[in-house]
C-alpha cells in the first residue's frame, strides 16, 4: 500500500485489519494523511478482500488512468518496452518491475497480452505499475510507427540475432525493446518490424531464457551504454 500512496495516482479507498493497524500506525497515519478513506475490517473482511493464499491485511482501491500510445510515447524518450504476446502475469510484472528500475519510460502491452493490472501482475511488479506509465491494448504496428516518429530505434529480441554484447555504441541510442510471448516468441511480421534483431549469447546448454530475465539484461545492457538509468 505504501508504493500507492507515495504514487501519483489517487487513492480512493484503503481496507486495513486491526492487526495491521496495530502493528503498522505509520502506514495508517500515512493514509490519513492522504485523499483516501480509511477503513478498519475484521480479519475475516480482510481475508475475502485479499486474492492471496496469506493476505497481507491491507488492500487500497486506486485509480490508473487510462494511458494512450500519445501520452506514453513522447517526445524526448529514451528507453520503452513493448510486450507483445505476453500471458504469464509473473513475467509481465517483473518485466514492469526491471523496466521501472532500469529508467525505461513506459510499458506498451499489445492488445493480445495480459492485463497488467490483475492481481497477479501488480504482484510481480512489486508496486512498479504505480510508477512507470503503461498502455494497455495497444496495436503492434502502431506502437512501432509511433516510436519510429519519434525518433526511437526497435530492438527486437529474437535468438537469430546480432550479439547485444557487440551492438557498441548504438544501444546507447533511444530505444524500445520488442518483446514476444513466453510459449513461440515474437510473430515474423512483428519482428521484421524492428530496426534489428538481437540475441543475447548464452552456452548450448540453455537454448533460451525466462521472459523476464531476457527482459532484464536487455534493458540494463541500454541503461549501462547510456550512462545509467
Amino acid at each position: 500500500m505504501s508504493e500507492a500512496l507515495r504514487s501519483a495516482h489517487r487513492v480512493r479507498d484503503v481496507f486495513v485489519t486491526n492487526d495491521v493497524a496495530h502493528r503498522h500506525p505509520d502506514l495508517v497515519r500515512q493514509a490519513d494523511g492522504s485523499s483516501a478513506r480509511v477503513t478498519l475490517v475484521s480479519e475475516q473482511v480482510g481475508k475475502s478482500l485479499g486474492e492471496t493464499v496469506h493476505p497481507q491485511g491491507v488492500v487500497a482501491v486506486v485509480d490508473l488512468p487510462a494511458t494512450d500510445l500519445d501520452a506514453a510515447l513522447v517526445p524526448g524518450l529514451r528507453l520503452a518496452v513493448l510486450l507483445d504476446g505476453v500471458a504469464d502475469p509473473g513475467n509481465a510484472g517483473t518485466v514492469i518491475r526491471t523496466a521501472a528500475a532500469a529508467g525505461a519510460e513506459a510499458v506498451v502491452f499489445s492488445s493480445n497480452s495480459v492485463d497488467p493490472y490483475g492481481a497477479k501482475c501488480v504482484r510481480a511488479s512489486a508496486g512498479a505499475v504505480l510508477h512507470v506509465p503503461i498502455v494497455v491494448g495497444a496495436d503492434v504496428e502502431q506502437s512501432v510507427q509511433r516510436l519510429r516518429d519519434l525518433g526511437v530505434q526497435v530492438l527486437a529480441a529474437a535468438l537469430d540475432g546480432d550479439d547485444l554484447f557487440a551492438q557498441g555504441d548504438a544501444l546507447g541510442r533511444p530505444t524500445a525493446w520488442l518483446f514476444g510471448g513466453e510459449a513461440h516468441g515474437l510473430a515474423p511480421e512483428h519482428i521484421a518490424l524492428a530496426d534489428r534483431r538481437v540475441r543475447i549469447p548464452m552456452t548450448t546448454r540453455v537454448e533460451s531464457l525466462n521472459l523476464a530475465a531476457a527482459a532484464s539484461v536487455c534493458l540494463y545492457a541500454s541503461a549501462r551504454a547510456r550512462g545509467g538509468s
